[in-house]
């Protein structure tokens, strides 16, 4: 069987003989009545545990609206026409409104990238800047002791609207919600703080009431104030299938059960073979990101299997601190031991890895330089059908074989 999996802005091709697979993670069928921007419309006229938006801004009031960065694939600009629409029919005016895109610990962006994700009707029309995490004001620490520091533009405004697509994320249980505000419009200090939590076994993906990182978040967000969100649910081809507003809270847990509908795998037993991609960009950009995927091939692996990785990676490790780890670490095991030691925002990355190598092989198909690829303990390989080879030679020609092409957003369950 011949299987496709998402490379930057191409694929790689696979061919799977049919014996060996035990299957190929794709969306459950959900029914869905509107898509794309007509459901965001929808959710706007309909929002869960508040008001409609244009019911609660009023005339002469500043709007910051807080989206993601060029690193995720929330489609802000098809979310902000109607969102636009809907408080200019409350009275706020286009020179009272910021659209901040939330980099994290993220690089600053191009002004065209900014253009391409605001999409031209914003552009033109409302301020369109990136967070400044040395500009923020403090309102703060948690009860965890995480530093609430917030961009000065998202802080001094009096409103905060966030929006965000709703994913698994491997600790922090799910994105969306008020994770666009923090970490997403924060410092690095407070990222640092929160995502030290990623060690404790509630910090996982699927899980939000007991998760320590998700309760940090929305405690820093109610510190804040967040006063309405618009979070969606993609496809795997980005579309819109769902999406919601409103209250912080009661809206992201309703996208957060339409998620599990569509994307929450259950599985049999573990695969001695995972063929993993984030499908393709922007997901698979750099290291950093294509990790994701990594983080939900781990679920789906036998103890001493094989997990490819196809990211294509073409900007590198994407992150200094990752990269410093990465490429100074003696041995993989060592970076399991440092994070231990001391946690560094980056460093955690590198250390979600490396508890990977200890159950699995992982090779990684990317447009990275082999010797650069050994360097940081995973097996390079120049394509995903010559990876699936020599997976099978070394694990034999009855290896198992599971397909996430999608591996950031399903998320296998083994039933045990």
């Amino acid at each position: 069987m011949k299987l496709r999996f998402g490379f930057g802005t191409g694929f790689q091709e696979v061919e799977v003989p049919e014996q060996n697979l035990i299957g190929e993670l794709h969306a459950n069928e959900v029914p869905v009545d509107l898509v794309g921007e007509a459901e965001v419309k929808r959710a706007l006229e309909n929002p869960i545990g508040s008001p409609r938006l244009k019911d609660l801004v009023h005339p002469g009031e500043t709007v910051a609206i807080v989206t993601s960065d060029v690193t995720r694939p929330m489609p802000t600009c098809k979310v902000m026409p109607a969102l636009l629409d809907e408080l200019y029919a409350g009275g706020i005016k286009p020179e009272d409104i910021t659209l901040v895109f939330a980099l994290g610990s993220h690089r600053k962006q191009t002004d065209e990238e900014k253009r391409r994700l605001a999409g031209e009707r914003a552009w033109n029309e409302v301020r369109c800047v990136d967070s400044d995490p040395d500009d923020c004001i403090s309102y703060g620490v948690t009860s965890r002791g995480t530093p609430v520091d917030i961009t000065r533009v998202v802080a001094e405004a009096d409103r905060r609207i966030c929006l965000g697509n709703i994913e698994y994320h491997y600790f922090a249980g799910y994105s969306g919600g008020a994770k666009a505000i923090m970490p997403g419009a924060s410092t690095r200090a407070a990222i640092q703080a929160n995502h030290s939590r990623m060690v404790l076994p509630e910090a996982k993906a699927g899980t939000l009431e007991t998760n320590p990182l998700r309760m940090d978040i929305e405690e820093a967000g109610a510190m804040v104030g967040i006063d309405f969100i618009v979070n969606v649910v993609l496809s795997e081809h980005k579309e819109i299938l769902k999406a919601v507003a409103g209250d912080v809270t009661q809206a992201h847990r309703v996208g957060c059960r339409f998620l599990d509908t569509l994307y929450r795998k259950e599985l049999k037993e573990p695969a001695d073979i995972v063929l993993v991609s984030q499908g393709g960009a922007p997901k698979d950009l750099n290291l950093y990101q294509t990790q994701k995927a990594l983080d939900n091939a781990k679920h789906a692996v036998k103890d001493g299997g094989v997990i490819i990785l196809i990211g294509s990676c073409r900007e590198g490790l994407g992150e200094r601190t990752f990269e410093e780890w990465m490429t100074s670490a003696p041995s993989a095991h060592s970076l399991i031991e440092r994070i231990g030691r001391e946690f560094r925002l980056g460093g955690h990355k590198a250390a979600a890895i490396a508890m990977v190598l200890e159950r699995a092989e992982v090779d990684l198909v990317s447009e990275l330089d082999d010797d650069f690829v050994r360097s940081i303990f995973l097996v390079p390989q120049p394509s995903a059908q010559v990876a699936l080879d020599r997976a099978f030679e070394k694990l034999g020609k009855d290896a198992t074989v599971l397909a996430m092409p999608y591996g950031g957003s399903t998320l296998p369950t083994v039933i045990k």
